[in-house]
């Protein structure tokens, strides 16, 4: 899920050839060689041959549980981030930045799917206690990603976006160009970093030697260059339950009256 800017490309690339050598080593067969970078992560999180992916917390607790195994959830070392849980960093332009939430109604908000629970539910659950249950934007722009949205908001073609605490920091830390001329506002409610998953039918055997692959690889003093760059610290294994937070995040919200971003 977090694929730029290059240099996060490459530090992923590393990493998974070092998953896959270690689980190669525990007798897993059938490993490609390198990851997968054209599939759409929609297509992949069910594909009955994953091995393994990273997917976004709403849709996971939203539609994928009971259809994959939960692997692991990463830990980052990141403004926003506390031990496994993150947050989205409500971002408009400094030259006009509203005073606070309150003051963002009647503004227009950039999102980078309906789907995603960064760009979409932490914002709603954000704005929801202000929204009396009524229209609060006047404009949703659907941008497709947290670069596109934050672009949307530099441009001025939209006033606020949400953004991934990871994203932004692997931008501010890396690529900070996009960022100039932008502000963090405000943070919103919290929840479970993004996990890894694998497909349903994998076994309890090779469930653990994912689970086993991770932590070499966040002792492995060969990546340390990678886990830097990802901000990779750690990988725990929570209940899935962990993440039904992000439903209570959006019930919290249709219970205020405000069922959609609006």
């Amino acid at each position: 899920m977090y694929v730029a800017p290059s240099v996060v490309i490459e530090a992923q690339r590393v990493l998974w050839a070092f998953l896959r050598d270690h689980l190669r080593g525990a007798g897993m067969v059938g490993l490609p060689d390198t990851l997968d970078e054209t599939l759409p992560h929609h297509e992949a999180w069910l594909d009955p041959r994953l091995v393994l992916a990273q997917t976004c917390g709403f849709p996971f607790v939203k539609h994928l549980k009971g259809r994959v195994r939960l692997v692991a959830t990463p830990v980052y070392e990141a403004p926003g981030c506390s031990a496994a849980d993150m947050c989205s960093f409500i971002i408009v332009r400094e030259k006009d930045a509203p005073a606070n939430l309150v003051a963002c109604r009647g503004l227009r908000a950039a999102i980078n799917e309906t789907g995603s629970n960064s760009g979409y539910n932490l914002l709603r659950a954000a704005i929801a206690p202000h929204a009396g249950g009524r229209a609060f934007f006047t404009d949703i722009r659907e941008t497709g990603g947290h670069l596109a949205s934050i672009e949307a908001v530099r441009s001025g073609e939209a006033d606020l976006a949400a953004i991934d605490c990871i994203t932004h920091d692997l931008l501010r830390r890396h690529a900070p160009e996009p960022l100039k001329g932008l502000v963090i506002l405000t943070e919103t409610p919290r929840g479970p970093n993004l996990p890894f998953i694998t497909r349903l039918s994998a076994s309890d055997e090779e469930l653990e030697a994912l689970r086993a692959a991770y932590k070499a690889a966040i002792m492995a003093s060969e990546l340390a260059d990678a886990r830097a760059i990802l901000g990779l610290k750690d990988v725990v294994v929570l209940e899935e339950g962990a993440y039904d937070i992000l439903l209570a995040h959006e019930q919290a919200a249709i219970s205020a009256g405000y069922p959609d971003l609006r």
